[in-house]
């Protein structure tokens, strides 16, 4: 057996342990009798298989085992046997070392900081259509995961797996893969561009530490953009931009930043610029090198590239782009404001540290451009992501509560901390849930045992897994920082805290918006209820904008979603992966009611049927509350700052009770009698919104008064406020941009008013136009297709909720709630 010299050793890189150059005599050695002579190095028990997935590889070069690539995951190395300089795959190996194999260094803590400070946790986030999936794969390609990109337009990419997501083209479910790139590590989520599927944005935003948003040269800013942007915005998510898809006509880079700093409020620092567009385009110029990337046209790898000098033609607007970066940079540091305004001498350094520090405290956003498509511009996308975004150190430590207590602590990002992590999504399986789980402290390992605070129960780690899309790598441990999946959770679902059973915390859970539309199932005869219902339980808690509810009047199972392409998504769900077979109804409008006018008088709750009595008297005032009323309270509310959060539905209490009118004990009551009737109103079955409760006075008895008989009161008395001071229905209105050829125009518009639409703006531009309305939600089903139909496939639109407005009530779909 070939064995290595007595001086052969090891020593540890990062995460992995790496095996230092050996001199080897005579034949070289079989993948076998190399894992041997790496188990001897390692000094420990090691176990091997062949034709594995490459993690770390090493070959034999020369007499010396070199090392090609570190691996991204502790324990693996990978070895390659060469005989005459030439590598053979059948000789790949995977060798796997126990953990007892990799003693804790002395200075653990400087290691763990080190290897922190290398991972990114990032998404990618824009409007339908504009690159996102793939962008992902040419990342993944030139980050060595992949050998070959993949293609939307082919159903091969690695994120939009779902059969569903191959058919439509689109990406449905938000997915995670892993990568490196120059020593550090990328965790990567691909989120949707459909406003349907909103909450996959909201989650993942909820746990990344940055983002890279992408913009379409010929859309521009585009309305999904703004609310992705907005969304990262409320989490302080930090980005940088990339305006992708330069080689299509119609590509205006420049007016893209134009749009950027108008709708996104952000100062774009323009790191490159495209030389040419459209079908001009033929690089990308780096203003901090001031060189310009080309690529190799007869290179099918898309590997080989040069820097070469700009050329003549694009030097003026780059050495105008370079002066414009400078300035934008100078937000981010002093020094660099100082050696601009001196007029000395800016290095590449200075440039990228202000770059970075700007960034990382949001007051500029780098701009970097190219055409994933054609693999323009993405490897340095790839470096902007390592020098600018923030990794998991870089941002401040996760705020939670104390169950018990109430006491506000903090979890940092450090294996020595009590652990802490956040379920921000999981997936219904055969054999279990999959639970996406982002650690903010201390270690996780397959066999532990920690506690979910939020239902009080225990669970235990059965599996621990890196994802790449649908492959999932298992782990033996996973640190501060991460994000992983793990199963064997019975009892934790979105937005759940997992935690040490000894430093027990609570972390804010994910809010969501609330679903918008509804339609009736209709099981098949031969469906079984029990099945069906498991089934909807499963959905709706790996999807939190998902609802389900049996109407109490009609019998039907409703199920509401953010748009009908979420419900269409749905029940696919519900037929393919739970082999449920259901046709549905016509989608319902989530109507609102709320009063048309301010009212108050007194009821006069009193029964006597011998024995004790029913006696409660209550004075109200009942009032309608305009938008600025709303904004107002809200205002209030955050100046309190006591904790109490603004109410999602905006039906406030008042209590303006004095000298005891009303005893203390029996105030509560009447608040839990006013919101039951607002739940359901008195002529309508929905629920009302924007409205303000007051109790200015009342009567009580010694005896026959009780807090039942309180909130009977209370009830009684809204439903007598809404017969007399009327309500007003309120309807759903979307924000609808439609972008289709400038010759449909006319037709678009007319057919936005016969849905009673109201167009806001309406342009054209390039032989595109756009109209942005308020459309209201009643009227765009089928939307969609009639569109299709109209424009010859040629049109496509997106919608967002904006706001409820106030509907006649002939016009509405009063039948179910008559």
């Amino acid at each position: 057996m070939w064995r290595p010299p007595v001086n052969g050793g090891t020593e540890r890189q990062g995460s992995a342990r790496a095996v230092s150059p050996v001199e080897v005599s005579g034949a070289l050695p079989s993948s076998l009798e190399a894992a041997s002579a790496v188990r001897e190095l390692a000094g420990g028990e090691v176990l091997f298989e062949q034709g594995a997935p490459a993690a770390a590889i090493y070959r034999v070069e020369n007499g010396r085992l070199r090392l090609i690539r570190r691996s991204i995951d502790d324990h693996l190395v990978i070895l390659h046997t060469a005989r005459r300089g030439e590598l053979f795959a059948s000789s790949l190996i995977r060798v796997l070392l126990r953990p007892q194999c990799f003693p804790r260094s002395p200075d653990q803590g400087r290691i763990e900081t080190f290897m922190l400070d290398k991972l990114r946790n990032i998404g990618i986030i824009a409007h339908v259509d504009a690159g996102k999936t793939t962008t992902t794969e040419r990342i993944l390609y030139y980050g060595g995961s992949k050998h070959k990109s993949g293609d939307v337009d082919d159903g091969n990419t690695t994120t939009d797996f779902d059969p569903l997501e191959k058919a439509k083209g689109i990406t449905i479910n938000s997915a995670a893969v892993s990568l490196e790139w120059k020593d550090h590590r990328f965790t990567l989520i691909d989120t949707p561009g459909h406003v349907d599927f909103t909450a996959e944005v909201e989650r993942s935003l909820r746990v990344l530490d940055g983002a890279v948003g992408v913009f379409c040269a010929v859309g521009g800013v585009e309305v999904q953009s703004e609310t992705v942007w907005y969304q990262a915005n409320n989490h302080n998510v930090p980005r940088i931009a990339f305006v992708n898809k330069l080689d299509r006509m119609g590509a205006d880079f420049n007016d893209c930043i134009r749009q950027m700093k108008e709708k996104l409020s952000i100062i774009p620092a323009v790191c490159t610029i495209p030389a040419g567009q459209s079908e001009q385009f033929e690089g990308v110029i780096d203003l901090i090198r001031m060189k310009m990337w080309k690529q190799d046209p007869n290179d099918p790898a898309h590997f080989r590239y040069n820097w070469v000098d700009i050329p003549a033609k694009y030097m003026d607007e780059a050495k105008q782009a370079h002066e414009e970066l400078l300035e934008a940079a100078s937000h981010g540091c002093d020094e660099l404001l100082t050696a601009v305004l001196e007029g000395t001498p800016v290095t590449e350094e200075m440039i990228r540290h202000a770059l970075r520090v700007g960034t990382l405290n949001g007051k500029l956003t780098p701009v970097h451009c190219g055409s994933s498509k054609e693999y323009y511009g993405v490897r340095l996308l790839l470096d902007a992501i390592t020098d600018y975004l923030p990794s998991p150190a870089d941002r401040p430590p996760v705020r939670g509560m104390v169950p018990k207590t109430k006491e506000e602590v903090q979890r940092k990002p450090d294996d020595s901390e009590p652990f802490a992590a956040l379920a921000f999504k999981t997936v219904s399986e055969k054999h279990g849930d999959l639970v996406f789980l982002r650690i903010y402290s201390g270690v996780l390992r397959p066999g532990d045992t920690i506690t979910n605070p939020i239902v009080k129960k225990s669970e235990r780690i059965s599996h621990i897994y890196r994802l790449f899309g649908d492959r999932r790598d298992r782990l033996e441990s996973a640190g501060a920082g991460e994000i992983v999946a793990v199963v064997g959770l019975k009892y934790t679902s979105t937005g759940h805290t997992l935690c040490a059973e000894d430093k027990p915390v609570m972390l804010e859970e994910i809010r969501f918006p609330e679903p918008v539309i509804s339609q009736a199932i209709i099981p098949a005869k031969n469906v079984d209820e029990t099945r069906l219902a498991e089934a909807l339980g499963k959905m709706v808690r790996d999807d939190p904008t998902l609802k389900t509810k049996t109407d109490p009047e009609t019998n039907q199972l409703i199920i509401s979603g953010m748009g009908e392409l979420h419900l269409e998504v749905s029940i696919h769900k519900l037929q393919r992966d739970h082999g449920v077979q259901v046709s549905v109804g016509k989608p319902m409008v989530a109507y609102r009611q709320t009063l048309t006018k301010p009212i108050e008088f007194e009821t006069r709750y009193i029964k006597q049927s011998g024995g004790r009595g029913k006696y409660a008297v209550i004075k109200m005032r009942y009032e309608p509350l305009s938008k600025e009323m709303i904004e107002q309270i809200h205002l209030e509310l955050e100046e309190a700052d006591d904790g109490e959060k603004p109410d999602p539905n905006n039906i406030y209490f008042v209590d303006e009770i004095f000298g005891g009118a009303v005893p203390r004990e029996y105030i509560p009551s009447v608040e839990q009698g006013f919101r039951i009737g607002c739940q359901k109103g008195a002529k309508y079955g929905f629920p009302l919104v924007d409205v303000r409760a007051s109790l200015i006075d009342g009567k009580a008895h010694d005896v026959d008064s009780s807090a039942d008989t309180f909130k009977l009161a209370a009830i009684e008395s809204f439903r007598d406020a809404q017969a007399m001071a009327g309500l007003v229905i309120l309807e759903p209105i979307m924000n609808v941009v439609v972008l289709a050829p400038s010759n449909f125009q006319g037709t678009l518009a007319g057919d936005i008013n016969r849905r009673r639409g109201n167009i806001l703006n309406l342009s054209s531009d390039k032989g595109r136009c756009m109209l942005h309305a308020y459309i209201p939600l009643a009227e765009l089903f089928g939307y969609t297709s009639d569109l299709r139909n109209v424009t010859s496939g040629t049109a496509s639109f997106s919608m967002e909720p904006s706001h409820y407005a106030a509907v006649k009530e002939e016009l509405a779909d009063i039948r179910i709630a008559s």
